[in-house]
């Protein structure tokens, strides 16, 4: 997905500014409808948006019981609150996976105009990030290679959990030292004028996905003002 990544952020923020006003089943419902047409319309996959929706259906069945528990056992406002949450975290969540860090730190400095050095830092430190999952599939491969991988009883995983975790770490040390040597060499700390990747250029069809991640957002706000 070759959209500016601004507007990918924008999803998310309209998707928090939506679930304000998420305060009864009707609107949640509207809201929730809502993105989910809008996934199945114009994303490229629904597995991706399908696993995300799952992991945050996860938060948001806390969220119910908890509510359900403490809040006099009202299952309509322990739905409403479940259903916020999926407002809330599943369009980010989304369009974090669509997300090139390199991309966005273009944006960040030349549409926003923030700082140039927090930028670069920023975008340095997002592509580590992402990176983790790729550096646990390598580890996991090379301990399947050595006959240390995972079994098939979860609850007898936990020294291979742990052993994967600290391999992780030692990786992401290491990545950060020679990240920040390289960032170094390159002038990172005393640089003042700076150049980017590419130009933060806005198309058409980034200004129409801005105009949907708004109009996604303010659907929980009409039918709530209704």
């Amino acid at each position: 997905m070759r959209l500016n990544p601004l507007v990918l952020f924008s999803f998310g923020l309209f998707s928090l500014i939506g679930s304000l006003f998420v305060r009864d089943l009707t609107t949640a419902a509207w809201a929730v409808g809502a993105y989910a047409l809008a996934a199945v319309l114009f994303l490229p996959s629904w597995r991706y948006p399908l696993l995300c929706l799952l992991l945050s259906a996860v938060a948001a069945v806390t969220i119910v019981y908890s509510t359900w528990r403490l809040g006099g056992r009202d299952v309509p406002e322990a739905i409403t609150a479940g259903l916020r949450i999926l407002v809330l975290a599943w369009p980010g969540s989304v369009m974090l996976g669509y997300l090139d860090p390199a991309r966005l730190g273009d944006y960040l400095a030349q549409s926003l105009r923030l700082p140039a050095r927090m930028v670069a830092a920023f975008s340095a430190a997002l592509q580590r990030f992402l990176g983790f999952h790729l550096a646990w599939q390598q580890l996991d491969r090379v301990r399947r290679a050595r006959g240390f991988g995972a079994r098939r009883n979860p609850l007898a995983n936990g020294p291979y959990i742990a052993d994967m975790s600290f391999a992780l770490l030692v990786q992401a040390l290491r990545g950060a030292s020679a990240s920040s040597i390289a960032m170094d060499a390159r002038g990172f700390a005393t640089a003042h004028d700076r150049t980017w990747a590419e130009p933060a250029s806005w198309s058409g069809l980034d200004r129409a996905a801005t105009v949907l991640a708004a109009a996604l957002g303010a659907v929980p706000v009409v039918v709530h003002l209704i």
